[in-house]
């Protein structure tokens, strides 16, 4: 049938207008038909619309004859930690702030899969003649999940200064405490929360001030998250950026798995890496629920996104930003970024993200990807995929030279702009 508000991380729009207040209520109402009641986590990020978003989806869960538990402000994954009957999170991950939305975990704190998302759209409009459940609120939540993190993720970082960016968002105040009971010595940014400035400027989305703020300090290296906490960026001590891939080449090494789960936007270079080294890559569609089921499926541990989002399913049930930013740390064991991120040879790509009114790609888009891609023969390649969460058509390009990458993303980047525009 098809999903009609589920995206690839959950339900996101703009608020007010893609996403209502009687959405998420309703949102509420028909996932918690679809667990049978039951007791509802619900956390949220520090968006202004969020509070009102978490009662509207509270109601909903009463209304359903389930009890709402409201935790407030809490990162993404320690809702997936401390989930109940079910977890959601009112939050728009790494959108701008006028973005909010709904994401949902079952019981073992795993995202749902489509299917499931298909079977609570199906219920939006059905009956309900039970009693109503109640609201209830927690606020030892915080507390609770640092702890876990801590404990299961950290490691002794004296001696080591770093640059910690929490994008005004859930991890304010929580991620610069662990680094310290670790023993870092840490420069906090990012950590001044209004309900407008979540993601603006700072963050995984934009390391400008992290950069400056890294090379000005001289610090050994510098971490930034998103607005709910579920993905990590870092920069080495020169300001260079260290991504999603890079991080994850680290931890592979580190970690000694046998086997790492990615997305189709993993560069190239990781899976050479991974091929040398007799690692076995799993690769999924985009979406870290995609690549955490991959790791269920396949018995793995390790997997993530070129885009930050890295998992580690020991002591965990999804991915986690601020255990990724440790177990990151602990793994240089006495080099610097620099030196542990160049084990990864790394292909240049280009980028764009082009606004288009429809997503369906046409039949032009697609036989010029081919042709270029039979044309890369294993040296490079295109790729162009819509937007889960925003208007959006992505192109990537990939090739053994950044000119041969910026070339083949112009060419498709044209084309999408001439066939959608």
């Amino acid at each position: 049938m098809g999903r009609r508000y589920f995206g690839t991380d959950g339900v996101r729009g703009v608020v007010g207008e893609d996403l209502t207040v009687e959405l998420v209520e309703q949102l509420g109402r028909a996932a918690t038909l679809w667990s049978d009641g039951g007791r509802v986590f619900v956390g949220r990020d520090t968006r202004g619309s969020g509070e009102e978003l978490e009662k509207a989806f509270g109601r909903g869960v009463v209304a359903a004859g389930g009890n709402a538990v409201l935790a407030g402000v809490l990162p993404t994954t320690a809702v997936a930690l401390l989930a109940l009957d079910l977890g959601a999170v009112i939050s728009a991950s790494h959108n701008p702030p006028e973005y909010n939305g709904v994401k949902l975990f079952d019981g073992q704190g795993a995202k749902l899969t489509d299917a499931a998302e298909e079977e609570i759209e199906a219920l939006f409009d059905a009956p309900f003649a039970g009693r109503p459940g109640q609201v209830d609120h927690v606020g030892v939540a915080e507390e609770s999940y640092l702890d876990h993190i801590v404990e299961r993720f950290g490691t002794d970082l004296s001696g080591l200064k770093l640059v910690v960016d929490c994008a005004n968002g859930a991890y304010s105040g929580i991620a610069p405490t662990a680094f310290e009971r670790l023993g870092a010595d840490v420069i906090a940014i990012g950590c001044d929360p209004d309900g407008t400035n979540i993601n603006v400027g700072c963050g995984a989305t934009d390391l400008t001030t992290l950069q400056q703020t890294v090379t000005s300090s001289g610090a050994n290296l510098g971490v930034a998250f998103d607005g709910d906490g579920d993905r990590m960026l870092a920069v080495d001590a020169r300001g260079e950026v260290v991504d999603g891939d890079q991080i994850l080449a680290i931890l592979m090494l580190h970690l000694r798995v046998d086997l790492v789960a990615v997305t189709v936007m993993a560069n190239l270079g990781l899976h050479r890496l991974a091929e040398e080294r007799g690692i076995h890559v799993v690769t999924t569609d985009v979406g870290d629920r995609y690549v955490i089921e991959a790791l269920r499926r396949e018995q793995g541990v390790l997997g993530g996104e070129q885009s930050g989002h890295i998992i580690y399913l020991r002591d965990h049930v999804t991915g986690d930003g601020l255990a990724a930013a440790l177990l990151l740390c602990g793994a240089l064991e006495g080099r610097t970024l620099e030196d542990a991120a160049a084990v990864m040879p790394r292909f240049p790509q280009a980028k764009e993200n082009i606004r288009v009114a429809s997503k369906a790609l046409p039949e032009a888009v697609r036989d010029e990807v081919e042709r270029l891609n039979t044309r890369f023969d294993g040296r490079g390649r295109v790729l162009v995929r819509p937007s889960g969460t925003e208007p959006l058509i992505r192109v990537l390009a990939e090739a053994e030279t950044a000119s041969e990458a910026e070339e083949a993303c112009a060419t498709i980047s044209a084309l999408v702009r001439r066939e959608l525009g």
